[in-house]
């Protein structure tokens, strides 16, 4: 049954008292004064018999994990190793109310990014993440490449709640920020070799190297290859005598299995270097490529509706799909042929990152940041092989970014600390596609298939000025004020011709929309709010109020010049309230933390349903396609957290989590989204505002030494859950569909010897083998061609893998 905002209050304050009484349970020897703010933004080892402090910076200074009055969540190096992590995709699973995916082949090499039920799902760059990526404080802008390899990393901070006055621009859900290994003042080095499954094979390296006094350098590298988990089949080949007419291609294997979706094909290269000759200097310029080529996401088919497809089921298994990426000749295809069933990405940058300490008490930083990559695609949108419900497309996506910021961080005595600073971003897209769309038309007649090229350069920039100031006007009691103005603008022109370039037939409007512009222009503060408390060294009590937003902008796949020039919309915005205590107990050998948040979440941007009143029509009397996006909701969530870390013994870790969260729709605009006795309305009143509600995780490992140079070896166990999850509603169907409950346990023993310079370890994934199938199905073709799929999880997997140090 669903908690109420009233029992949601009680469930805080019960977790809180528990807290509390925990610490009047420490003995008062545990009681000491609390140590120095640590002064460099790596992780503090402080080596106590306790759990290890990690030092994070979201505040743009060094504060210990547990003074900062934010939720987040701080994974070291050593961490993401144990638990098998290395892509940032995994990470999800151990964070309270975090979902990471990794999207399907119609959205290329992206990833869907969500906190505590707020983020964004598609790669468009006419759309905002709704949650802030940053890697060495550089903004990745886009979720196209957000894939990120967990290459040579210091630690992560997956930041929950708005982070506007921080990190600003489409930070509204949160932010998730990768720190990596600085240079430093060493000769040192690391090869990691892991071998597995499907033929998988993983290098990795890193090199340090001090070069001259205060100059010193590090190099980083990675290649992930591994065979893909869903067969793509040949229905000809494997249905002789099918309905269809199809047949076998001569050049199919035996087996029928053309190719195998879901691969792996990476490689990626980092390099740093650092100047660094007193303490009032640190400048570190850095350079990355990555390079990825690989089948699609492996998709498999997960509705049907034999109504819209001839009676034929081209359901094929659990693991296997007859999507075929082909089209027959028809309208502007004079003969027939297959998009790539392949993701290609190529992506590099570079960034400055100086510090300079103006004076003891003042320090300006500039981070200087350009990054450019391009990607090529296919879809094939129905995933069956049948030629007359064709849909597909070819995508050729290029993007360049460039950002500026600059940071002056001082301090008054002991009174405050305070940071000023300003932003500024270029970027700009072109989004290359050929569209092959038959299934919005009347099976048969070429004449009006929907076949045009777009080649819609999108530009953007974005302006911000911020402030921060954290006072102590008592010994224990902290007030942190923030606040933040943004200007941002965005203009999309339109491209629509015939594939050879030449003036294109004007079907559903879609021709008119040639050579047509639209703006937006928006500006927004943000603020923030928060007070804590060191009730003793072993607890802190924070609350805050804080604001965010999603930037606007326009639709960015309108069918008619009108849904173009009226599709612009606002940003949507949040109010966030939050209240959590951060405790260390027992000497350190116990770390709990609790947080609980409402969230007034308002103007939320929605796929519509009905473009009527875009195009000038009544409200469901619109003759045209929509795929427009528009602020048709406004809703309430609210929820709760809990992270666990433990030390109880020597050699023995574990770690916890779980998270609640729960809210309502309270507007759903039914012009927009169509009125909810309408079962093909997306959305309706009643619907779920954020799923799933429960997420947990359990992490426990224990470091047996075998004495000298036998070295030591540790076994690790991981599980994480997460309840039902919707899927949406499918069109036709007056029900929500959802995904099961699953639990996902992972296993790892490792070996290192007496020196801890070599180790072996051997990993299972998925150890009980569970199928599942990711959330956000590409369900867009049902009502017109019966089928929707998604993403398979990858079955159970074993590697062992190798790593000297040097």
């Amino acid at each position: 049954m669903a908690k109420t905002p009233t029992q949601f209050v009680r469930l805080l304050a019960a977790g809180s008292a528990s807290a509390l009484a925990l610490v009047l349970a420490v003995p008062a020897t545990a009681q000491q004064a609390p140590q120095a703010q640590p002064q460099d933004g790596a992780q503090a080892a402080e080596d106590t018999g306790g759990i290890k402090e990690i030092v994070v910076t979201a505040q743009f200074r060094s504060q210990k994990l547990q003074d900062t009055p934010l939720s987040i969540t701080a994974i070291d190096a050593n961490l993401l190793a144990s638990r098998n992590q290395t892509d940032i995709s995994q990470i999800a699973a151990q964070a309270p109310n975090v979902q990471l995916t990794p999207q399907g082949g119609a959205f290329g090499s992206s990833m869907a990014v969500y906190i505590r039920g707020i983020g964004q799902y598609d790669f468009n760059p006419a759309y905002e993440p709704g949650v802030g990526l940053y890697v060495d404080d550089v903004y990745y802008a886009t979720l196209t490449g957000s894939v990120l390899d967990l290459l040579d990393l210091d630690r992560v901070e997956v930041l929950r709640g708005p982070q506007g006055t921080l990190t600003g621009r489409n930070s509204i859900g949160g932010a998730i920020k990768l720190f990596s290994a600085k240079p430093t003042a060493e000769d040192s080095g690391t090869v990691e070799v892991a071998y597995g499954s499907r033929q998988r094979l993983d290098l990795r390296g890193s090199a340090n190297f001090k070069l001259a006094e205060g100059l010193y350098a590090r190099v980083s590298g990675v290649y992930k290859k591994q065979d893909g988990y869903v067969d793509q089949v040949d229905y000809g080949c494997a249905n002789p005598g099918n309905k269809l007419g199809l047949t076998g291609n001569a050049s199919t294997p035996a087996n029928c299995v053309v190719d195998k979706l879901g691969e792996k094909n990476y490689a990626g290269l980092r390099g740093s270097l650092r100047y660094n000759p007193n303490d009032k200097i640190d400048w570190i310029v850095t350079g990355d490529y990555s390079y990825e080529k690989r089948t699609n996401a492996a998709g498999v088919i997960t509705a049907m509706n034999t109504a819209k497809t001839g009676g034929v089921d081209y359901t094929c298994g659990r693991f296997c799909t007859y999507a075929s990426f082909y089209m027959p000749a028809g309208g502007q295809a004079g003969q027939a042929y297959y998009m790539p069933n392949t993701t290609k990405f190529t992506g590099w940058g570079v960034s400055s990152n100086l510090t300079l300490g103006l004076s003891d008490s003042i320090k300006l930083q500039a981070i200087t940041a350009y990054r450019k990559y391009h990607e090529i695609f296919g879809t094939d949108d129905d995933y069956t092989p049948a030629p007359l419900i064709a849909g597909g497309g070819f995508n050729d996506l290029s993007f360049r970014f460039f950002s500026q910021e600059l940071r002056l961080n001082g301090k008054i005595g002991n009174l405050a600390e305070w940071t000023i600073g300003g932003f500024y971003n270029d970027q700009k897209s072109v989004y290359f596609t050929r569209q092959d769309i038959r299934y919005i038309v009347p099976i048969g007649v070429p004449s009006l298939f929907l076949q045009f090229q777009g080649n819609d350069p999108i530009k953007a920039n974005s302006k911000a000025v911020f402030g921060t100031v954290i006072l102590h006007p008592a010994p224990a009691l902290t007030v942190t004020a923030g606040v933040r103005y943004t200007k941002e603008h965005k203009d999309y022109t339109f491209s629509r011709t015939q594939w050879d370039g030449g003036v294109l037939t004007d079907i559903f409007g879609v021709g008119a929309l040639n050579g047509s512009v639209a703006n937006y222009d928006g500006h927004r503060v943000d603020w923030r709010i928060s007070a804590d408390y060191r009730f003793s060294p072993q607890v802190l009590a924070y609350a805050t109020v804080s604001t965010g937003f999603k930037g606007g902008g326009v639709t960015a796949r309108p069918f008619t010049k009108a849904q173009a020039v009226n599709g612009t919309f606002n940003p949507e915005t949040l109010t966030a309230y939050e209240a959590g205590l951060k405790t260390d107990l027992f000497d350190r050998r116990l770390r709990l933390n609790i947080a609980g948040f409402y969230n007034d979440y308002k103007n939320i941007q929605l796929p519509l349903a009905d473009c009527a009143t875009l195009d000038g029509f009544a409200p469901g009397k619109d003759p045209f396609p929509c795929a427009a996006i528009g602020n048709a909701g406004d809703g309430h969530m609210y929820g709760a957290e809990l992270e666990i870390a433990a030390h109880p013994v020597e050699g023995l870790d574990i770690d916890a989590s779980a998270s609640w969260i729960d809210g309502k729709w309270t507007r759903l605009d039914p012009t927009k989204l169509g009125p909810a006795t309408n079962p093909n309305a997306g959305i309706q009143i009643g619907d779920p505002i954020t799923t799933p509600k429960w997420r947990t995780s359990f992490g426990i490992q224990y470091r047996a030494e075998l004495g000298g140079e036998k070295g030591s070896i540790t076994p690790r166990f991981d599980v994480s859950s997460i309840s039902r999850q919707t899927q949406g509603r499918l069109a036709g169907s007056p029900v929500l569909d959802y995904n099961p409950a699953r639990a996902i346990a992972n296993a790892r023993v490792t070996w290192k010897n007496g020196k801890e310079d070599l180790s072996i370890s051997f990993e299972v994934q998925n150890l009980f083998d569970k199928y599942y199938v990711q959330p956000l199905r590409f369900a867009a073709l049902y009502g017109f061609a019966g089928t929707a799929y998604a993403t398979v999880g990858r079955p159970r997997e074993w590697a062992v893998t190798v790593q000297k140090k040097f």
